[in-house]
Parts: structure tokens; sequence; C-alpha cells
């Protein structure tokens, strides 16, 4: 996946970095460093949904995203460690 953006980073940047990431496809997002969604332009979800229009639902992507629940089960702790065990060598 190298068109992906962390959950931090759409804190971070707004839709302005899901828009940067769009105009190279589809932008992956990762949750504690786990897959948890993909983003497309409005036009490939019309193609993939083959034309129909889906009903708004009162929440954006990046509200959806962010209230989905944890999907790791590591600790803070333990994801520093393998971050500075990975920066070590």
């Amino acid at each position: 996946m190298d068109n992906t953006l962390t959950v931090g980073e759409i804190k971070r940047r707004g839709m302005a970095a899901i828009e940067e990431g769009l105009r190279r496809g589809p932008v992956h997002i990762v949750k504690r460093n786990k897959p948890a969604a993909v983003v497309l332009t409005e036009e490939a979800y019309q193609r993939l949904l083959g034309g129909t229009v889906a009903l708004p639902q009162g929440m954006t992507a990046v509200q959806w995203l962010l209230s989905q629940p944890p999907a790791g089960q590591r600790s803070k702790e333990q994801i520093d460690a393998e971050l500075q065990a990975e920066r070590s060598w």
C-alpha cells in the first residue's frame, strides 16, 4: 500500500491529506498499525456500485473512521517497544 495515511495524519492535516492522496488513487487508512479503510473518489465509488447512489447518513468519512473501535490488541507500551526495536537496527 503505497498511498497510505494514518489516522493521526488525518487528524493533523484533515481533509487536505485525503484530497492529496486521492490524486494518486484510492487512499488506504491505517489505524493503530492495521488497515482500517479505503477512501475512493466519488467517481470510483459510483463505478464500484454500478452507478447507484448511496444516501448520505449525516456523517463524514473522517467522522466514521474516527468513530471505529480499536482493531488492535497491543498496548501503547508494546507498540513503543516494537518501534524502538525497529529503529535501533
